[in-house]
C-alpha cells in the first residue's frame, strides 16, 4: 500500500477518526487507525459505541490496508513539515512516513480482523444543514445527565414528527430542547449517548452543507461529504418530557439576554456554594432585582423588564440559569414562571426554535 497526500488533509482525517479510537484496549488493533487505499484513501476508528470513517483525497495510490497505532501515528503526522506526505507499507507491516527531510518507520498491524463500520438499515432518514445540527446540539448538550443510574438520561433524545426535528436533554434539574423544520415526512425517536454527540458536534462545520441522519433500531448514521459517523443508541424509553412543561404561568417577563446574563454572572461572584446561597430574583413593577446573600457578602442589581402577571420572588442555582442563557443568540427572551417553587421556562420572543426549563431552589425565610 502507498499513497501521497497533503499534511493538512491527513492531520484533519486523523484528528477526526481518533475521536472513535479506544485509548486503552485489550487488543492492540483496537487502539489503532485502519487505513485502506483504494480509489481513495479511507481512515477508520471504531470503539463499537462510536465509529468514524473519513475519506481522504490522495495521489499515486497503490491498493492495500494496514492498522497503525493511533497515538504514535497522530503525533508523527501533526509534527511533520507543511508539505506532501508519502506513506508506504513495507514488508512485515512496517509503515514508512516521509515528508521533505523527515522520515519515520513505525510497526503496523495486519488489517485482518479490524472491526469495520457496520451497514445501517435505513428505517428513517432526514437531511439538515451541518450548522443547524451543530447549533441544536450546542443548545441542548449541557442538560444531559451524568447519572449512570438513569442511563437513558445520559443521552439526548432525537425525535421527528409532523415535519419537525427536535433534540431534547434533561437531567432532573433542567430541560433543554431545540427544534427545526425538516422536509421529510418521517416519525422516529432515538436516544444518542451524550459523549458521542459531543464528538459529533466537534466534527460538524459551520456550513450550510447538508448532513444526512439515518436511524435504525439500535444505531444512528451521520453522513457528510467525506465522513461517516455511526453511533450506538441507548436502550429504554425516554421520559415524557412534555408532561413536565407547565401550561399556566403566574408571571411572565421579557428581558434582554445580555443584561440578565451579566447580572446573574456578577451576582454569582458572591455565591461560592450555589445550593446554599442561590441567586434570588424579585420581579415587581417592570423591574427584575437580582440579589445574593452569602457568608462573604451581598450583591444587588436591578434590570428593566416587561412584566405580565403577579409580583414574584424566586431562587435559582445560578449555574443552571447561566447554562441556558449562554447558548441563546437572540437579543431578548421570554421567561415564564409557574410559581415561586415551580419550574420556569425560557423561550424566544417569537417562534419555538428552543425551550429551556429550570427548576428553582426553595428559598429559606
Amino acid at each position: 500500500m502507498k499513497f501521497v497526500c497533503s499534511k493538512q488533509d491527513l492531520v484533519e482525517a486523523v484528528t477526526i477518526v481518533q475521536k472513535a479510537v479506544m485509548a486503552k484496549a485489550t487488543l492492540p488493533v483496537l487502539e489503532g487507525i485502519y487505513i485502506e487505499a483504494g480509489e481513495k484513501v479511507k481512515l477508520v476508528g471504531n470503539c463499537f459505541d462510536l465509529g468514524i470513517e473519513y475519506t481522504l483525497q490522495a495521489d499515486d495510490i497503490e491498493k492495500g490496508s494496514i492498522v497503525v497505532n493511533s497515538r504514535i501515528f497522530g503525533d508523527i503526522v501533526r509534527r511533520l513539515p507543511d508539505s506532501e506526505v508519502f506513506i508506504q507499507v513495507k514488508d512485515n507491516f512496517v509503515v514508512a512516513i516521509e515528508c521533505l527531510n523527515s522520515y519515520f518507520e513505525i510497526k503496523g498491524l495486519s488489517a485482518e480482523g479490524y472491526p469495520m463500520l457496520p451497514e445501517v438499515d435505513e428505517e428513517s432518514k432526514i437531511s439538515i444543514s451541518q450548522n443547524t445540527l451543530r447549533d441544536m446540539i450546542r443548545k441542548t448538550i449541557y442538560a444531559i445527565s451524568d447519572d449512570e443510574n438513569r442511563r437513558i438520561l445520559t443521552g439526548s433524545l432525537m425525535e421527528a414528527a409532523d415535519g419537525d426535528f427536535n433534540i431534547v436533554s434533561l437531567d432532573g434539574f433542567r430541560l433543554a430542547s431545540a427544534k427545526t423544520m425538516i422536509k421529510e415526512n418521517v416519525s422516529f425517536k432515538a436516544v444518542i449517548p451524550g459523549k458521542n454527540l459531543n464528538e459529533i458536534q466537534k466534527i460538524l462545520e459551520t456550513t450550510d452543507d447538508e448532513i444526512k441522519i439515518t436511524l435504525s433500531k439500535n444505531q444512528a448514521l451521520f453522513e457528510m461529504e467525506n465522513c461517516r459517523i455511526i453511533s450506538s443508541l441507548l436502550d429504554g424509553e425516554y421520559m415524557n418530557y412534555r408532561s413536565f412543561i407547565p401550561e399556566q404561568y403566574e408571571t411572565v417577563i421579557e428581558v434582554n439576554v445580555k443584561d440578565i446574563t451579566q447580572g446573574i454572572e456578577r451576582a454569582s461572584l458572591i455565591t461560592s456554594d450555589d445550593k446554599r446561597f442561590p441567586v434570588k430574583l424579585n420581579i415587581a413593577d417592570n423591574k427584575l432585582l437580582i440579589t445574593t446573600n452569602a457568608e462573604v457578602g451581598i450583591s444587588k442589581e436591578e434590570i428593566e423588564v416587561e412584566m405580565d402577571g403577579n409580583d414574584l420572588t424566586i431562587g435559582f442555582n445560578p449555574r443552571y440559569l447561566l447554562d441556558s442563557l449562554k447558548v441563546i443568540d437572540d437579543e431578548n427572551i421570554v421567561i415564564s414562571f409557574s410559581s415561586s417553587i415551580g419550574p420556569s421556562v425560557i423561550r424566544p420572543v417569537s417562534g419555538d426554535k428552543y425551550l429551556f426549563m429550570v427548576l428553582p431552589v426553595r428559598m429559606s425565610n
